[in-house]
């Protein structure tokens, strides 16, 4: 049950955390896994992890907000696999020049990283794949969101949560478009996750997890399980769906 073998999964930004997660399970129920991040060097240390288990994984190291790069490197692995991609998992989402500053104090200039890469990222990464899909009569999308997208937060994240609330727009909007296809889109809002251990202090952490009636923040394998839920055939009946993943923390 769940199997994804011989199914072809690109996963953006899939070079640590939670995207590191979604590309070792992909990987355990059988997909073949491109492993997408910015950064060479972490795409390669992923995707050299998975091998190490038996599995199969490459390296693909671009920006998902250039379409001819994200083009020519799907292309590439496509060509390596022999397969087209039959599964595409949006998980990159922060972007590297974002600023943190109450919208007011944000430039025009500072508001467009965050939604280029939410939005147009995403888009690029779908398109890229989408003919190849519709072409052989399935394919999955599983869209990485959060809470932010359709919550008010005082948090200094407002473009973020926009980039995240446009394409939550846009994936219920191709679900509808592309199911008769026998594709899937579905948007995963998470909640708090372990790599704020890296980022805020203990005392910082305390205060969030009484806010998560589980008590404890959410686990990259974890979340890569249900995303290859979603990416079975056995989840062929849930499509344009925002699937909160957050501990029941409130979101909305």
């Amino acid at each position: 049950m769940f199997s994804l073998t011989g199914r072809v999964a690109l996963v953006s930004g899939a070079g640590q955390s939670v995207g590191e997660g979604i590309a070792q399970v992909l990987a355990r129920q059988g997909a073949a896994v491109i492993v997408n991040d910015l950064h060479p060097e972490r795409a390669e240390k992923v995707a050299a992890g998975i091998a190490e288990e038996g599995h199969t994984a490459i390296a693909a190291a671009f920006d998902v907000t250039d379409y001819a790069a994200v083009e020519g490197r799907v292309r590439a692995a496509e060509a390596e696999f022999g397969r087209h991609v039959d599964i595409v998992v949006n998980n990159a989402g922060v972007a590297e020049e974002r600023v943190i500053k109450p919208f007011r104090e944000l430039s025009p200039e500072q508001w467009r990283a965050p939604i280029d890469l939410n939005i147009y990222g995403s888009m690029n990464c779908i398109k890229v794949a989408l003919d190849g899909m519709c072409d052989a009569g399935w394919g999955r999308v599983v869209q990485i969101s959060s809470g932010s997208a359709r919550t008010g937060q005082n948090i200094n994240q407002s473009m973020y949560a926009t980039g995240k609330s446009g394409v939550e727009g846009f994936i219920r909007h191709l679900a509808a478009e592309t199911g008769q296809y026998g594709i899937t889109a579905n948007i995963v809002a998470l909640g708090h996750q372990k790599n704020l251990e890296d980022k805020m202090s203990p005392e910082m952490i305390e205060q969030i997890l009484r806010t998560i009636p589980i008590g404890r923040l959410g686990d990259p394998v974890e979340v890569g399980a249900f995303c290859a839920y979603l990416a079975s055939d056995e989840a062929g009946g849930i499509t344009g769906q925002t699937l909160d993943f957050n501990g029941g923390s409130q979101t909305r």
